[in-house]
């Protein structure tokens, strides 16, 4: 079901250095339905640690991936316009950065329900999506993208390959992270890559988790929390360099890494290795902190749920996204402060939050039955709920925004 390492998921070295231990908590995407909570949840440990040899954050324990990205799997992108926008801006780019056509071959790891994907094929570029999730590639299926539900590897790659497959460019959105075996899915990129071609990956910054107090962002499926100085050593494993990084605001603050077989680092790849090994993000020193400042962090918000709670306030929460569940679990808010929590999905309504049992509902409850204050727990995407709330703002309501620190908007 679970196994814990002790070596370096990326080079191998003993010596790993504990960070953060969130204690034992559940499947952040695994929402029981409520005939179903008086059943014993699947509860893992969750303890960070850092490696000195190569710099990468990580967690020790790595859970069954059949268990996580099983047939429940209630993850869909689509349901998050700003992401959908952010994906076509980035099609649109690499479409016109790579000179793309109906010649092209553009695969996507983890590709989700197609919301990536549909782009190119509107643009006529052949396209093939790999997820292993089945109900996912038949929902991208549904809108026009190929799909194959498969847990991408170094074996599968090389069965594309056969297969006549190989990339002009390979996209991996917030997938590196959540890979077991971290250097066989980068070997497989390196395998169904054309010579000159190139890969294009995001992932949430581990400079902007520390720094900006994100431990929320830590839960089973994120098995890896990159520095440009971890990843770069670990591509280059592989042969595979990084040519070109950007820091995006999305997820809370992420990089994206454009990814060759040229070793041809342009200067935002320099400036932003040196500036890394500069702030000492490469050294454990960096991180020693970071779990005093999670505890607080724990305790402000505690204070002032429990405050508004006594005050005989109520309490509602908005979105019932993975990070939510390592809050409310490691901050302990059960149905006791939280009578509700809302959210779009459609696959995630009517089942409870996990290990809290607070159960989730349509989001039109925020306006339906408008308690006090919401609790935003996708804070990374304050701008788009709140925008979305504006009525249930102007007739009062407040949001509280939780990371880096609780405060009320």
């Amino acid at each position: 079901m679970s196994e814990t390492t002790h070596h370096c998921r990326s080079c191998g070295a003993a010596g790993l250095v504990s960070v953060l231990d969130l204690g034992t908590t559940p499947l952040a995407d695994r929402m029981p339905l409520p005939s179903q909570l008086d059943r014993p949840e699947p509860c893992f440990p969750l303890e960070v640690v850092f490696c000195p040899e190569c710099s990468l954050l990580q967690i020790l324990e790595t859970v069954d991936p059949s268990m996580l990205f099983d047939a429940d799997y209630p993850y869909f992108s689509s349901f998050s316009q700003y992401l959908l926008e952010h994906s076509r801006k980035n099609v649109l780019e690499i479409i016109e950065r790579r000179g793309l056509g109906k010649d092209s071959l553009v695969v996507e790891l983890a590709s989700n329900d197609g919301y990536l994907l549909k782009n190119y094929v509107e643009k006529g570029v052949p396209v093939l999506g790999i997820d292993p999730v089945e109900s996912l590639c038949a929902a991208a299926e549904k809108i026009g993208v190929r799909s194959r539900a498969e847990f991408f590897g170094l074996k599968v790659a090389e069965s594309l390959v056969a297969e006549g497959f190989r990339a002009d460019v390979i996209h991996g959105n917030n997938v590196l992270a959540h890979v077991a075996d971290t250097n066989g899915f980068v070997a497989g990129i390196a395998a169904l890559l054309k010579d000159d071609g190139m890969a294009v990956i995001e992932f949430p910054y581990v400079r902007d988790l520390i720094d900006h107090c994100e431990f929320d962002t830590i839960y089973h499926e994120h098995l890896c929390y990159f520095s440009a100085t971890a990843v770069d050593k670990l591509l280059r494993r592989h042969g595979l360099f990084l040519v070109d990084v950007r820091r995006l605001p999305i997820h809370g603050g992420s990089l994206r890494l454009f990814i060759t077989k040229q070793d041809e680092p342009n200067d935002a790849v320099r400036n932003l290795l040196a500036e890394e090994h500069a702030s000492g993000l490469d050294s454990i020193e960096y991180y020693r902190e970071f779990s005093e400042r999670v505890e607080d962090l724990r305790e402000q918000l505690l204070d002032l749920l429990h405050g508004l709670k006594s005050s005989g306030k109520t309490i509602a929460a908005y979105g019932a996204a993975a990070k939510g569940s390592t809050l409310i679990n490691y901050v302990g808010i059960g149905y006791d402060l939280v009578d509700f929590v809302a959210d779009k999905n459609v696959h995630k309504q009517g089942r409870c939050m996990p290990g809290q049992g607070i159960p989730i509902v349509a989001a039109e409850q925020i306006a339906a039955r408008r308690p006090d204050y919401v609790l935003l727990l996708p804070w990374n995407l304050e701008s788009e709920i709140l925008a979305q709330e504006q009525a249930y703002r102007d007739a009062g309501g407040k949001f509280i925004i939780p990371v880096p620190s609780p405060r009320i908007a």
